[in-house]
């Protein structure tokens, strides 16, 4: 029941956050991926590790992921929150991964390199708001 309880809340958060204005509906979405964590250095990721696939700048104790482009056609979109499982806080869509990951994300830890290789690779569930055009008002 407490679970359930959870569940719920979570989702009617995430719904209400993604309303950005009154003809929007929100669908919450549930997949199971396989997250990883980078840092912000340049043998993880690029000749400017601060800046990410999107522009957005880097910064640590940003609460940013890389989702991997499979995920876009799933409304897992630039700026989307995500609640992951096993963490308190939301998590926004800053970043895209090689084309070759498929069904992932990326969590990022700063310059933490410790904090992320701790964290390895685990099977997580992440929750997001899918923002859906209202079609009588379109």
């Amino acid at each position: 029941m407490k679970r359930y309880f959870i569940i719920t809340f979570f989702s009617f958060v995430l719904c209400y956050a993604c309303l950005g204005r009154v003809e929007d509906q929100c669908e919450t979405k549930n997949i199971e991926v396989i997250a990883t964590a980078y840092n912000s250095l340049a043998y993880q990721t690029s000749s400017n590790p601060s800046i990410t696939a999107f522009g957005d700048s880097l910064k640590p104790g940003l609460r940013y992921i890389a989702v991997s482009r499979d995920l876009f056609d799933s409304g897992l979109v630039h700026n989307t929150k995500v609640k992951i499982q096993g963490f308190d806080s939301l998590y926004t869509v800053k970043d895209k991964m090689n084309k070759r990951w498929r069904k992932r994300i990326d969590i990022y830890m700063g310059n933490d390199v410790g904090k992320a290789k701790k964290w390895g690779k685990k099977k997580v569930r992440i929750q997001y708001c899918l923002t859906v055009k209202d079609s009588i008002t379109n």
